[in-house]
């Protein structure tokens, strides 16, 4: 019986944070579709989000594209298909190696960043002091932080795919010896417009799900810094978690 009530007190712990998960989810997009609206405050997020997550992102993204290349050659060559290493280091960093590479070094930068500082609001009762201005914590806090990830992501993956196919055409024309126009030429033979799109999709749903998890656990924060801390740890792991689980939802979708 105690293994019963064991496995009953989980259930019923995890339907409800799944619950009050899905209560604040709908309520930040309901605030994302009426005004009024922080324009500075988003604008503010998205040079947080976007432009200083630009270095970890692309040493990220052009090492993969030049271990790809180097690991494609080695076995691709046992079966003399070296030609087709150009196609693999491009649909892999455009389906899957940029959206979801770029999604987990965010979320371990700014859903951790998130989640401390509406963290660190919450202990200290600045939220409740805006709720006593009379300014809403969901337009002022999360708001901002979900439209700027939503938006912004997309836009690091891009660049990110960009930097990782130039990393793969480093090591297969300077290392590997690969002629350079035929190798381009090879990138763009087998590159289709839904390769990008689904990368880019992929992108703006983890980049809504970085900004919702950090934003979750920092708001319902509780318990001083240690609970700061556990709030930080929690958003990493559940936006990490569900970035992969997310990613094999929507390759499903769109390649099944």
């Amino acid at each position: 019986m105690n293994f019963l009530s064991a496995i009953g007190r989980a259930t019923l712990t995890f339907l409800e944070a799944t619950g009050r998960l899905a209560l604040f989810t709908l309520t930040a997009l309901a605030h994302c579709l009426r005004p009024p609206f922080y324009f500075r405050h988003i604008g503010r997020q998205m040079v947080e989000i976007g432009y200083y997550s630009l270095p970890v992102v692309g040493l990220t993204a052009v090492f993969t594209g030049m271990v790809l290349a180097l690991q494609s050659y080695s076995g691709f060559s046992r079966f003399s298909a070296e030609s087709a290493i150009a196609t693999v280091v491009v649909l892999s960093i455009t389906r899957e190696l940029g959206p979801v590479l770029a999604g987990l070094m965010v979320a371990g930068r700014i859903g951790a960043a998130m989640a401390a500082e509406l963290g660190t609001m919450r202990v200290t009762e600045q939220v409740d002091a805006l709720t006593t201005l009379s300014t809403n914590p969901y337009k002022y806090l999360v708001v901002p932080r979900l439209i700027a990830g939503t938006t912004m992501l997309p836009i690091l993956v891009m660049v990110a795919d960009i930097i990782g196919v130039f990393g793969g055409y480093l090591v297969a024309v300077y290392r590997l010896g690969f002629n350079a126009s035929s190798y381009i030429n090879n990138t763009w033979q087998y590159l289709e417009f839904m390769d990008v799109v689904s990368g880019l999709v992929k992108a703006a749903a983890f980049g809504f799900v970085i900004s919702l998890m950090g934003c979750y656990h920092g708001y319902n924060s509780r318990g001083g810094a240690q609970g700061v801390g556990a709030a930080t740890t929690n958003a990493v792991v559940s936006a990490s978690i569900l970035i992969l689980v997310m990613n094999y939802l929507l390759t499903g979708i769109f390649f099944s």
